[in-house]
């Protein structure tokens, strides 16, 4: 039978036994000895202290093979002579899954992959930990026995800790050179481009600030585990209050509000499941650093393979607690050296939590490159906010070195590395361009959103934070036509009750003061699981349970967020916006919530919305064939084009094969808008559009075309559309249109740019 970890049964290997051979692993790191003689050394000694008929060492070489570096109680002659690739073999699968595996019947595990020349076959148990550092893969250790047996946890963890000596030797160079250990082969002094992610706009240039926190650890192993977990609490101590004085200080005043995200981070900062790791760490015989370190290790391998974008994003916030404790237990208070920032700033960083960005002077900070993150990630947020453009572009901090010149382009996601002197112009020509585009917004802010033909057109923002609303002032939009309320659920560790969201819902209404607000309720699901709960695998997560769906099986929930809405507009309008509708019968189940939250503060004397209106989103196409029964039962529809759009053309948007497939610019998708418009103009109920095509100024004007008098966007894209609109003449756009939705093109997109430059359309 092959088994996973079993921890109730088998040899005795305790905590003592644990600290007895980290003793003798000390003494083997003190001695001398090169690195291929100290790895002989260790499998020598965990053979003998684990009582194990093989210990043996693979480490990864170039192309993603294991070698066979080091072994006790296997044939000598296979060192440097077996190799298995990532995923072959049982060593391979371990590599793979960067996971620890326990196997009392390892041959029959679907993976075993016998080599004759190493002489195993005698051997049926087997326990393996990956080598880590970085959270990258670097080996596999190994230990097997003859007969049929179970690993206690206490062997897995000496494993693991283990390991990480072995890692320190392979990044020191001692075992594989420092030519096989990095993966750039590129001449570092060359002009070069890099092709990314835009995740926040804007252009900037200056001179790469290498962001690399993490300490060398020095000693790995502790003489005295209760002096280290003084140590650790002590360094947690300063470093919760540093925290707090980062989210009280003066220079957070200009982010509009920007709590809730590091509020977030310092709950990150207490919590309990990854503390308890680090402290069983340290009474397991590792110093605090070496215990932080490892409990990251295990936890970036681990969440590295996972796909929800939201649990990844998290995972950056538990990698600058890690980078910042560490800096505490070294008695640093930064990773940021204020004496080595020049005046013009690009920072480099494989990820960042949003408190080590500011860490940075903010005067001196022009841009930021990532090699790994989303828009959504909470540094990208904070980013926005300070108007700090990024890309996340990947091999960065293999191609850049400290210092060097960079271009970094938000908008298209490029960076430019080293670039020559025409570069160097022809961005100064665009940044000289983009801040005469920015005056011109700037100009026309105050000036009504109304085309040259004098059709008038609603522009809205679509807001998810607290730190998004000042920009509902400062963009001159004339409302939130879409308020995400599942952001603030995504970034805490438990749903928040009834009082919390009321207090999040009534600022929220205070920051919007007369201007209108449309609240979607929980939109969660699919990418965007709750932390707090577990709705199991999907194969289609965005055909699952998602949305309104998880609050018509749990109502609970999702009365008690209407309950919260109703008491903070007490006496005031409120816009209730329902998710992920696929026909009626779940509208008028979703309202019957709604009406029996009425029901109850009325019977509580609480004090009803001046105004209620009810609406829902159009993203599943069935709702297109029940607009005659929907229409009269709501008070507003609002197209989410982003998801209507992957239904309708059956395309995964987060698949890049099928993303970019079909245009939204196609006859079909502009035939369903026109439906859409002349549906709702016959029942007399406001239409409006919050996806991204309301930000893109020539999927804007087609909208426009088609009809549209209400479009919702990101604030950035404000500037942009309303000088399109107000450049355009409807009218003849109409007339345009006309002759194009029945066409069999692939996408309209060029005539409808050709159709803007004969007629002076600003897009």
């Amino acid at each position: 039978m092959t088994s996973t970890l079993d921890l109730t049964a088998g040899p005795s290997f305790d905590g003592a036994s644990s600290r007895r051979l980290l003793a003798h692993l000390r003494d083997i790191m003190a001695g001398s000895g090169s690195g291929q003689e100290r790895l002989d050394k260790i499998v020598t000694l965990i053979a003998a202290e684990m009582r194990a008929d093989v210990c043996s060492c693979y480490v990864m070489r170039a192309g993603e093979v294991l070698e066979l570096f080091a072994t006790e109680g296997l044939n000598k002659t296979a060192v440097h002579n077996t190799r298995l690739r990532v995923g072959e073999g049982i060593v391979g699968y371990i590599a793979g899954h960067a996971r620890p595996l326990a196997l009392d019947n390892a041959p029959s595990h679907p993976s075993f992959a016998y080599r004759p020349e190493t002489g195993e076959d005698p051997f049926l148990s087997m326990a393996g930990v990956p080598v880590l550092r970085g959270g990258k893969v670097r080996g596999v250790l190994v230990i097997q026995h003859k007969d049929r047996r179970p690993y206690v946890e206490e062997e897995v963890e000496s494993l693991q800790t283990i390991a990480m000596v072995v890692a320190e030797l392979v990044a020191q160079s001692e075992l594989v050179g420092a030519s096989e250990v990095s993966t750039s082969g590129d001449p570092v002094l060359l002009p070069a481009r890099l092709s990314g992610v835009a995740m926040s706009p804007g252009l900037a240039m200056g001179l790469a600030v290498i962001h690399r926190p993490q300490l060398t650890i020095r000693q790995l192993v502790a003489e005295d585990a209760e002096a280290e977990l003084e140590r650790f609490n002590a360094a947690l101590v300063t470093m919760h209050s540093a925290i707090d004085d980062l989210l009280e200080a003066a220079t957070l005043a200009g982010l509009g509000e920007p709590r809730d995200i590091l509020e977030t981070y310092r709950m990150f900062a207490e919590d309990r499941g990854w503390l308890s790791r680090i402290r069983e760490a340290i009474r397991a015989g590792l110093t605090a650093e070496a215990a932080v370190q490892q409990v990251q290790n295990d936890t970036r391998a681990r969440m590295s393979h996972l796909t929800d974008p939201y649990i990844r994003e998290r995972l950056q916030d538990f990698e600058d607690l890690t980078n910042r404790l560490l800096q505490h237990l070294a008695g640093k208070t930064s990773s940021a050296d204020g004496a080595t920032q020049p005046d013009d700033m690009i920072l480099v960083a494989r990820s960042m939590g949003p408190a080590e960005l500011l860490d940075y002077d903010r005067s001196r900070l022009r841009g930021l490159l990532l090699e790994e993150g989303t828009p959504s990630s909470h540094v990208c947020i904070v980013a926005r906010a300070l108007n700090i453009p990024v890309v996340q572009a990947a091999d960065a901090l293999n191609r850049i070195e400290a210092l060097d010149q960079l271009i970094v382009d938000g908008d298209h996601g490029q960076v430019f590395i080293r670039p020559a002197e025409d570069i160097q112009m022809a961005f100064a020509d665009s940044v000289a361009l983009q801040h005469r585009k920015e005056q011109m917004y700037a100009e026309i802010r105050n000036l009504p959103s109304v085309t040259r033909d004098g059709v008038p057109i609603s522009i809205q923002l679509n807001c998810g934070l607290l730190i998004d609303l000042p920009h509902l002032q400062a963009s001159g939009a004339e409302g939130i036509g879409l308020y995400r309320t599942e952001i603030p659920f995504m970034v805490r560790a438990s749903y928040p009750d009834v009082k919390a969201q009321t207090e999040l819902y009534s600022r929220i209404m205070d920051e919007a003061g007369e201007k209108p607000i449309v609240f979607r309720t929980l939109d969660v699901g699919g990418d965007k699981m709750l932390p707090y709960m577990t709705g199991g695998e999907e194969e289609n997560p965005a055909l699952g349970w998602r949305a309104v769906r998880i609050g018509l099986d749990h109502p609970s929930l999702l009365r008690q967020q209407l309950r919260a809405l109703l008491l903070a507009a007490a006496g005031r309008p409120l816009s209730v916006m329902f998710p992920m509708i696929a026909e009626v019968a779940e509208l008028a189940a979703a309202r019957r919530l709604l009406d029996l939250e009425l029901k109850r503060q009325a019977g509580q004397g609480v004090e009803p919305p001046s105004r209620l209106r009810v609406g829902t989103m159009i993203e599943v196409p069935s709702l297109l064939w029940q607009l005659p029964a929907l229409l009269p039962k709501v008070d507003f529809l609002s197209v989410g084009s982003n998801d209507l759009m992957q239904y309708l053309y059956a395309a995964d948007r987060g698949n890049p094969r099928t993303s970019t497939r079909y245009d939204a610019l196609s006859p079909g998708m502009l035939c369903v808008m026109r439906r859409l418009v002349d549906e709702c103009s016959k029942h007399k109920v406001p239409l409006s559009l919050c996806g991204e095509m309301a930000g893109r100024p020539l999927d804007a004007m087609a909208l426009i075309g088609a009809g549209f008098r209400t479009l919702s966007m990101a604030p950035p894209s404000v500037g942009p559309v309303k000088t399109m609109l107000r450049s355009l003449d409807v009218a003849a756009l109409r007339q345009y249109m006309s002759g194009l939705y029945l066409g069999a093109d692939h996408s309209l997109r060029d005539k409808l740019k050709t159709f803007a430059r004969d007629h002076g359309v600003l897009i």
